[in-house]
């Protein structure tokens, strides 16, 4: 529902799907939206089925309604075998009210639902959603509440992204156990073999100081990255930042960039992936992750396996996704955020030595490898996936 950029859970979902296909039979039920993703992802499918347009892309209470209704219908229709596992891929409703349907349906299939983000509450001084995108923020919270309901008492096993959510699932009929903690992970193949290379050359002349990976939307702190990036500037005029990423904040972000007078220090780049993407990240020397609200996020560690350092504000779900090689800020201290940035950018040893931690982090805790192993391990009590 938010045209063809690229959310954590759209991720997750395809790269443990690309690892699944060697063990089980997959069908695919989404939105037109959805089948461009996994196209652009390269990602394709056999079987799946299209079950709504992006006719209302955009209107996000229009569309939340058209598709609920149409994928509701279509969950009546479709054959449903004991057995089958069912994933609803995000807690919004026109993936979770399908799926719920399909369990009352068949109580004999596993409905292992995905909640991967509690929506900030309206009245929270840390909610994203202030002023004008208030009522934006309230629907959002009061939409999830029955998806919560839902996915607590009728899932079979549920999908988190942080252990401080893993107690939100746990019931009488649920065990720790059945809440599996599905961080995401990265795919770090190309990037061990860059460093392999001869092509590998590390040099504090990298075009950019810093970049930023995620979609431009206020829980990623993208409006927060321009202000704290024009207190880099201040101090020292040189330094640059790519940007990469696509969202509803765009013109917002451009309108304040022009406002703060730092157009010749941020390169908006857009939507990329795959090479495009890997060649910015050879280009940069640290990765921002300035988000404000958030359950994880795997952005920063794509970045981290290519070598960079990161910097993000201190959030609790960060503790357990990033004990080492990202250095924390306090929330939400623009200054203190930039004086960490310009620390690692002018202290040789101390970058050397987040640089490291970042990289073994990322190759002994995120390869996507290890990660769908382990979670279809939990996922069917089967024997992991093989090499």
């Amino acid at each position: 529902m938010q045209g063809t950029a690229l959310s954590g859970g759209d991720k997750i979902l395809i790269e443990l799907t690309r690892r699944w296909l060697k063990k089980l039979h997959i069908s695919f039920f989404i939105s037109m939206e959805g089948d461009k993703i996994c196209r652009q992802e390269g990602l394709e499918l056999d079987k799946k089925r299209i079950w709504s347009s992006d006719f209302f892309s955009g209107f996000y209470l229009i569309d939340g309604i058209y598709r609920v209704i149409l994928s509701a219908f279509h969950a009546f229709r479709i054959t449903i075998n004991k057995g089958d596992i069912v994933l609803s891929s995000s807690d919004f409703l026109p993936d979770s009210i399908p799926a719920f349907i399909l369990k009352l349906r068949r109580p004999d299939i596993k409905w292992v639902a995905s909640f991967y983000l509690f929506a900030p509450k309206p009245w929270d001084r840390k909610s994203p959603y202030k002023g004008a995108q208030w009522l934006l923020g309230l629907t959002y919270w009061l939409s999830q509440l029955p998806a919560y309901y839902l996915i607590k008492n009728f899932a079979d096993l549920v999908f988190v992204t942080s252990q401080p959510d893993v107690n939100s699932f746990i019931t009488k009929k649920r065990s720790t156990n059945e809440v599996i903690v599905v961080r995401g992970g990265v795919d770090v193949l190309l990037a061990k073999e860059y460093f392999k290379s001869k092509e590998f050359i590390f040099s504090n002349k990298r075009p950019y100081d810093a970049c930023f990976v995620g979609r431009f939307h206020y829980q990623k702190g993208i409006l927060e990255l321009i202000q704290i990036w024009e207190k880099v500037c201040k101090k020292q005029p040189h330094r640059r930042l790519a940007i990469i990423g696509v969202g509803p904040l765009e013109q917002k972000t451009r309108k304040l960039i022009g406002q703060l007078k730092i157009q010749n220090n941020v390169d908006l780049l857009g939507f990329l992936s795959g090479g495009r993407k890997f060649d910015i990240f050879k280009k940069s020397k640290i990765v921002l992750h300035p988000a404000t609200y958030d359950s994880g996020g795997m952005a920063a560690a794509e970045a981290m396996a290519w070598g960079l350092p990161g910097v993000s504000f201190d959030l609790e779900a960060l503790k357990t996704y990033y004990p080492k090689g990202i250095l924390k800020t306090r929330c939400f201290d623009f200054n203190e955020f930039s004086e960490n940035i310009l620390y690692l950018l002018t202290n040789p040893d101390a970058y050397q030595i987040l640089s490291q931690e970042a990289l073994h982090l990322i190759n002994e805790e995120w390869d996507w490898d290890k990660q769908a192993q382990k979670i279809f391990h939990q996922l069917t009590g089967d024997t992991p996936i093989k090499d």
